[in-house]
């Protein structure tokens, strides 16, 4: 059976078979338009796996999207994440421009659609040396089956300058009175100095000498 979403434009019979429609030139330039994998020389199961992470990038970073088209902020996540952007052959400026030659005038998304024509611009620059078709079918490899990461994210480190400020040891003054010896924080004890009567001034050192010097 045919992709449903172009019969209306061919205007040709549902069950023609497959070989002989595809046979045409015109005709398997609107197979691969509208996305079928067979037009795009490319298995069912594969073409699935490559809808199904494009779904996935789509709705990354937000959970209202339908999943029927991408920003440009999560086509580029697509391209790093799966490795058709490899910072070498394909750069994030390659991808923001075919991003933007292959989306709709004044559109800020894409459809899947001009997803694939997006990696078949694509993929001539990233598997140089191969046959259009192959570099096609490599980098639908890459993306096949992938699902977004956390790639980029800030995390905590303990390296470094942040290392040193975390380091009880070499606190001073009334920072350093807030811990014990082993780096534990005393608590409300070790904010408040509470009162002790004896007259002399906080921390002073001296006290209670003064009878046994005179």
């Amino acid at each position: 059976m045919l992709c449903h979403g172009f019969i209306d434009e061919l205007k040709i019979n549902a069950k023609l078979p497959l070989i002989k429609f595809a046979d045409d030139k015109r005709n398997r330039g609107l197979l691969q338009k509208y996305g079928c994998p067979h037009g795009a020389g490319s298995s069912s199961s594969e073409m699935s796996g490559v809808e199904e992470a494009f779904r996935k990038f789509a709705t990354y970073g937000d959970t209202s999207a339908s999943g029927s088209d991408m920003t440009g902020k999560n086509f580029s996540k697509l391209c790093k994440e799966c490795g058709v952007a490899d910072g070498k052959a394909v750069t994030g400026t390659d991808v923001d421009i075919v991003f933007n030659k292959v989306k709709t005038k004044g559109a800020r998304t894409i459809t899947f659609a001009q997803f694939q024509q997006a990696m078949k611009e694509l993929c001539g620059t990233r598997f140089k040396g191969k046959a259009p078709e192959e570099a096609l079918q490599a980098v639908y490899g890459l993306i096949e089956g992938k699902e977004p990461g956390n790639v980029g994210a800030t995390r905590a480190t303990t390296a470094g300058a942040v290392e040193r400020l975390t380091d009880t040891s070499k606190y001073t003054g009334s920072h350093k009175e807030r811990f014990d010896e082993s780096g534990k924080g005393k608590g409300l004890a070790g904010r408040q100095e509470p009162a002790d009567g004896s007259g002399y001034v906080g921390a002073y050192k001296g006290a209670g000498t003064y009878d046994k010097t005179h």
